[in-house]
Parts: C-alpha cells; sequence; structure tokens
C-alpha cells in the first residue's frame, strides 16, 4: 500500500526541533514502512536535505514561506504522487484541496487539538471535510468527543489511538543505567546527588501551568526543603527566547535560592536523560489538554505522575494506579501536598512507577501505535473502493 503522511508546517521531520506530531510521524516510520510505500512531506529545512529517501521512506521537504504556501506545495506533490491513502495531521481545513489534488486516493485525518472549532474551520466546510474522509483518528476520548460535538456525522468515522513512547530510549529509573544518567544530569546542572527532583518537561506557557508548579513548590519546602523543581523546555521549539510570562518564571525562580532550574530547549533525542533524573513528575495542564504527551515519557521512565484532571490527561491516569489525578487544577497547595506525599512515601511512589512503566510496554509502544493506524488505512481505502 502506498501512504503519503502530510506534517503541518510548523516544524520538520524528522523532530530534530521538536513537535509531538513530528516525533510521532518519525517514531511510527519504521513500523509502517515494513511492509509499505511511505512517504512523508513536510517543510524544508536548513539541516535537511529537500527530497530523499531513507529507510525506505520518501522525504519531500518543501517550501513553507507562509501556511498557504506550503499548502500548496503539499497538494501539488501529492497530485503528482496520487497514494493510495493520504493521512493529513492536524489539518481538517486541508482536506478539501487534498482530495481535488488527489481524488481517487483514500483519506484519513488524525485531530491533535480542537482544530474543528468555528475559528478555525467554518462548519459548512467542517462537514465537507468530514464527508470527505474516510476515517478520523483522535488522540484521546476527549478529543474524540468534541470533534463529533462540532461535526456530529463525524462519529461514525472516529477512532481514539492513543500514542506512544520510544521503551528503548526510556531508561526505568530502578536500573542501574538511569542511575548513571541521574549522575550526569545533577553534575551539569549542579544538583546535590541526594536532593529529591520533581521533574516538569513542558512547553513554558501559561496554559501548560509551570507558574503552578513553582507555587506548589512553596509547600514541598516547607517539609523537605532540600527538593529541586528542574523544568526542562522553552518557550517554544527549537528556541530559547523568552517573553513576559518565561521572564516572570525566571524572576520567580530566583527567589528559591538555586531550588529551580530551567534547562532551556532540550532537542527530543535529549530528553530521556532528563527522565531518569527524577522522582515525581509533575504536569499541570491548565487548559483541556487533548492529551499530554509528557504521560507516556513518564511512565516509560518508571516516574509517578502527578497532573491535572484537563482534557484528555485522566484518560491515562485514572483507575491505572500510575499517578495523582488534580481536581483543583489551578490549586498550588493541593498540587503540593500531591508531590510531597510522594517523596515522603516512596514506597507507593515506586509502585506507582513500576505500573506506569508496566503501561507503556503493554499499551503505549509505538509498534503499537503503527499498527493501529494500518487497521485504519486499511478500512479507509476498503470503504473507497
Amino acid at each position: 500500500m502506498r501512504v503519503a503522511l502530510v506534517a503541518t508546517e510548523k516544524l520538520p521531520v524528522p523532530a530534530l526541533r521538536g513537535g509531538a506530531i513530528q516525533l510521532y510521524i518519525q517514531e511510527v516510520l519504521p513500523y509502517l514502512s515494513r511492509s509499505h510505500r511511505i512517504s512523508v512531506l513536510g517543510i524544508e529545512d536548513k539541516e535537511l536535505p529537500a527530497y530523499v529517501t531513507e529507510g525506505g521512506v520518501k522525504f519531500f521537504r518543501l517550501p513553507a514561506r507562509s501556511t498557504e504556501a506550503y499548502r500548496q506545495a503539499v497538494t501539488e506533490a501529492l497530485g503528482r504522487e496520487k497514494p493510495e491513502v493520504i493521512h493529513v495531521f492536524n489539518r481538517p481545513a486541508w482536506i478539501l484541496p487534498v482530495r481535488a489534488a488527489s481524488p481517487a486516493s483514500a483519506l484519513v485525518l488524525s485531530v491533535h487539538n480542537d482544530m474543528f472549532n468555528r475559528e478555525k474551520i467554518a462548519p459548512e466546510i467542517a462537514h465537507q471535510c468530514v464527508d470527505a474522509l474516510g476515517r478520523i483518528i483522535a488522540v484521546s476520548n476527549h478529543t474524540a468527543a468534541k470533534v463529533a460535538l462540532q461535526v456530529p456525522a463525524a462519529r461514525a468515522k472516529l477512532t481514539t489511538v492513543y500514542s506512544g513512547v520510544n521503551l528503548k530510549d526510556y531508561v526505568p529509573v530502578w536500573k542501574s543505567a538511569a542511575l548513571s544518567l541521574r549522575r550526569s544530569v545533577c553534575k551539569q546542572w549542579g544538583i546535590a546527588q541526594r536532593a529529591p527532583v520533581v521533574l516538569h518537561v513542558s512547553r513554558l506557557s501559561p496554559k501548560k501551568g509551570t507558574h503552578v508548579v513553582l507555587e506548589a513548590m512553596e509547600t514541598v519546602w516547607e517539609k523537605v526543603p532540600a527538593a529541586v523543581l528542574l523544568v526542562v523546555g522553552s518557550k517554544w521549539y527549537g528556541s530559547n527566547k523568552a517573553d513576559e510570562y518565561v521572564r516572570l518564571l525566571h524572576k520567580r525562580a530566583a527567589e528559591a535560592s538555586g531550588r529551580v532550574i530551567f534547562t532551556g530547549f532540550v532537542p527530543p533525542a535529549g530528553v530521556s536523560r532528563y527522565y531518569a533524573s527524577g522522582d515525581v513528575f509533575v504536569c499541570a495542564s491548565q487548559w483541556e489538554e487533548p492529551l499530554a504527551r509528557v504521560h507516556y515519557e513518564a511512565m516509560a521512565a518508571g516516574l509517578p505522575i502527578v497532573t491535572t484532571d484537563r482534557g484528555g490527561n485522566s484518560e491515562v491516569i485514572r483507575g491505572f494506579g500510575n499517578g495523582f489525578l488534580l481536581e483543583e487544577y489551578d490549586n498550588p497547595e493541593a498540587m503540593g501536598q500531591l508531590i510531597l506525599y510522594l517523596l515522603q512515601n516512596p514506597e507507593q511512589a515506586r509502585r506507582m512507577g513500576r505500573r506506569g512503566r508496566q503501561l507503556a510496554e503493554e499499551r503505549f509502544s509505538w509498534e503499537r501505535v503503527a499498527g493501529d493506524l494500518l487497521k485504519i488505512y486499511h478500512q479507509a481505502a476498503r470503504a473507497r473502493d
């Protein structure tokens, strides 16, 4: 089967500059390409060749001076290639131009956040897009429900496919190799080897809630003054440019006597070593997060999780025994109490971490994701026939 994957206009594939969608595509390619002819359409990048075949996958890296220029280049390339299945990532507004460019292809759309709201696509266009699609993939039940609410006709075409994690990249914290990684991270950032580390991997924006984590640490420090908050990430992928919010975070952190560390942007390939250095992982989503992929990473690393009950986050926590779900998502004291509990109860923290790793192995591998995608591609192709 000939399948084309269409990435968004934000970042290149592979994910050398980050991006959840770009990483998703990168990680499923080895499995999809085992027995199928795969093409990836993404944006050009100065560090990547424009047209190349690697690992049996054809990459088309197209000009992206603007969103419209990139979309036009994508449709022209698809018109020439005419794959049997086209998988468009997170851009429902592109479906009709793609259909016009390659009318015989079966179309699949994956939805990674709220892309069907009226501010992003007119209702009548949204309905036409859904009519043109063979299948629609959502990254969480929360996201699927939103799509079905906005375009009821989509309900029959929707399937939730949870994302995955590269299990080989994330060393469980109880392994000796993880201890070596922790020593390396602590040495790099001047963290005492025995200091409890609260890990927060996130882009730095108000909706991601880093300010809530900072305030939560005040509660932690009352009982565990040696604890360190390690914040991995930046405002935007591939850049350490600061805005007013980031500057405010750094100002507050400066009052913590060296107990808050900001790494800045870390390329995806370098993130896993930071998970090996943590004792507790915290996700502080303040918005209706579709389902933050950091949960999969924390599980793979065997870390107990404290996360907010926002959007789809609960779908990989509630009832699984791998962490705590905070309903009072904007309450720093409540968050701090949960972090503190895990630091003061290491046996339960370890049980939660081991349960998380088990879940990652059983449910959240990229091989499973790729298998789910292939089933959906075949369904869409059969429906098109």
